[in-house]
């Protein structure tokens, strides 16, 4: 996913605020199910972030095209690992591995059988 700094996702000096990153990975991992025309809640649960792990290598500024990519790592009954990283160009600013949980509407964990996970993967494939 490409998107551009503006002026609110930084500081006074037009760096971007460190917070905006992980809502950039946030919005891509989103995007993979809004680019297949389907919505980030899926089977009657969705994911919520369990656990991450960010290095920030360079900053951002304002105007700057980034480039935003997820990829799955691991998939299992109940979370879903994923990498991410922010580009700018060649060089990688950011990156973040992040793990999911996947909650039911209800509030518990849920259970992500054989068909659900193949249905998932297909969705969060990048085009």
């Amino acid at each position: 996913m490409r998107i551009r700094v503006y002026y609110e996702d930084t500081d006074m000096g037009g760096v971007v605020y460190y917070a905006n990153y992980l809502k950039f990975c946030e919005r891509a991992r989103s995007e993979l199910f809004f680019s297949k025309g389907a919505l980030p809640v899926f089977e009657g649960g969705y994911f919520v972030v369990r656990h991450l792990e960010a290095d920030y290598k360079a900053s951002a500024r304002l105007g700057d095209l980034l480039d935003v990519n997820a990829e799955v790592v691991t998939l299992n009954g109940t979370t879903l690992q994923m990498e991410q990283e922010i580009k700018k160009g060649d060089v990688v600013l950011f990156s973040m591995r992040v793990k999911l949980a996947y909650v039911m509407e209800n509030g518990r964990i849920g259970r992500l059988n054989r068909e659900k996970k193949a249905k998932l993967l297909s969705l969060l494939e990048e085009r």
